[in-house]
């Protein structure tokens, strides 16, 4: 079997053994073997560590060595994938192992379901989506990074930050204790949101930039960003109590929060967010320290979907 268009295609596999509680290893082995059995050409671009593996990829692209880059693994292979093939002709493929899957999710991509997933390769559509660009600092400290879904700027990072610096425990639980820690401590911070040109100065709870609507594991933070609209929605969650807090933040999984008062949603191609001391974090994988400048570019990647 061959692709849509009747042709084998050149795949580079990337997996992330340790996704979803290990569920990665075997999701790959089974794409893999979906990939083969289609007829299709896989290059395995598995490395020593991610950073190897990021390189593999990325010379495998440069060199046009594949036709389709097929990435297994949660929202951060997810992130990885969209940045090695934005801007080009590369299709991206999404075998989703994760906890999370927010962007497999929204796109109404195959979910724990690798051969569902793989089979796209050969039977699916590429659909053009937009992508979210964020850049910093100037001359040798600049920086570029793109995302899928969710770039996020508050109190998420700020719990982001201190559970990686906890040795204890692991897995989801260590978010959990991460949270415990920060809530009570934690205060609204000073921001400057600015959307095409318009500034908000504002003490707020977080500032979430949507290209797609949720993060977080089922969070729909930003539930009316589309994928393909040319847009950024911009979501501000001003300053609250922390009880205050507590209470909006299960509306957070139906995307009702946006009706409440304290919650505020812009809409624009370009946001420049400004804050001190926090760290912005894009698909659940940090960035860099705000300020940051974020625009959106349509198109930019080339999705395999249904």
């Amino acid at each position: 079997m061959n692709g849509a268009d009747g042709r084998p295609r050149r795949v580079g596999l990337l997996v992330n053994p340790t996704a979803g509680k290990g569920r990665g290893a075997s999701y790959g082995d089974r794409a893999h073997r979906r990939l083969r059995r289609d007829g299709h050409e896989v290059l395995d671009l598995s490395g020593t560590d991610l950073a190897a593996a990021r390189a593999h990829a990325a010379d495998a692209i440069a060199a046009g060595r594949v036709d389709v880059l097929c990435v297994v693994g949660g929202d951060g292979m997810a992130h990885l994938g969209a940045g090695l093939c934005a801007g080009t002709d590369v299709a991206l493929a999404l075998v989703a192992a994760g906890t999370g899957n927010d962007n497999a999710r929204e796109l109404g991509l195959p979910r724990r379901d690798p051969e569902a997933a793989a089979a796209l390769v050969t039977c699916g559509r590429p659909r053009r989506v937009d992508l979210g660009r964020a850049r910093w600092g100037s001359g040798d400290e600049a920086g570029e990074r793109w995302f899928l879904g969710v770039l996020g700027a508050g109190f998420d990072s700020v719990v982001a930050e201190r559970a990686a610096a906890l040795r204890w425990p692991r897995g989801p639980r260590r978010y959990e204790v991460a949270i415990a820690r920060e809530l009570p401590r934690f205060r609204p911070i000073p921001y400057a949101v600015v959307v095409d040109g318009g500034r908000l100065e504002t003490a707020a709870m977080l500032v979430a930039v949507g290209n797609g609507p949720a993060f977080g594991g089922g969070m729909r933070i930003c539930p009316g960003a589309s994928y393909d609209d040319g847009l950024l929605d911009v979501c501000v969650v001003h300053a609250l109590s922390v009880p205050a807090f507590l209470r909006l933040f299960p509306t957070v999984f139906r995307g009702t929060h946006v009706r409440r008062r304290p919650v505020q949603v812009l809409r624009g191609r370009h946001v420049r967010l400004e804050a001190d001391g926090i760290v912005a974090q894009a698909d659940g994988e940090r960035v860099a320290p705000l300020p940051l400048d974020v625009e959106v570019v349509p198109g930019a990647l080339s999705l395999l979907g249904p």
